[in-house]
């Protein structure tokens, strides 16, 4: 039997057993329900399963769930707080920063992750940190406008 590991998901404690070398993306999808984060090209290219890890973003479909026991993930299902969306997730609906809406919980959660790193970002910060993000609809001018508005009320608070 495999050792038993417990990882922090959207602040909630969980037992990791069975396969420690499956992809994080397929514990969180198949043992938690969270479908936020979705399967995309399972090559951690598209930026469709990215969750924070400890609060950087990660590839959940090339992370194994092995290595990250002991570590907190936050999907986009745990960004809300109080039943509040997070500034990010409000601009993106304000800005139409979606359209068919399979990247954007991959997005939002890499934007926190930016914000996080860079609470100002240049346009230029925003597009860099974002690249490895596909959008298939190409919402990216509406992707950057959210990003740039969530950054600026996050100054004013």
């Amino acid at each position: 039997m495999a050792a038993r590991k417990q990882i922090t998901v959207n602040g909630r404690a969980h037992a990791v057993s069975g396969d420690p070398e499956r992809s994080l993306l397929s514990f969180l999808r198949e043992e938690l329900d969270l479908t936020g984060p979705k399967y995309g090209c399972g090559e951690g290219q598209c930026g469709a399963c990215t969750v924070l890890v400890d609060g950087k973003p990660v590839r959940s479909c090339i992370t194994i769930v092995g290595s990250v026991g002991g570590a907190s993930v936050t999907t986009v299902e745990g960004l809300e707080h109080n039943g509040a969306l997070h500034a990010v997730q409000e601009a993106f609906l304000e800005a139409d920063a979606l359209q068919c809406g399979f990247c954007t919980s991959g997005m939002v959660v890499s934007a926190v992750g930016l914000l996080r790193e860079h609470p100002n970002p240049t346009r230029e910060q925003i597009v860099e940190f974002m690249d490895g993000n596909v959008c298939r609809c190409g919402c990216y001018s509406n992707i950057v406008k959210a990003i740039q508005l969530a950054a600026q009320r996050r100054q004013k608070r």
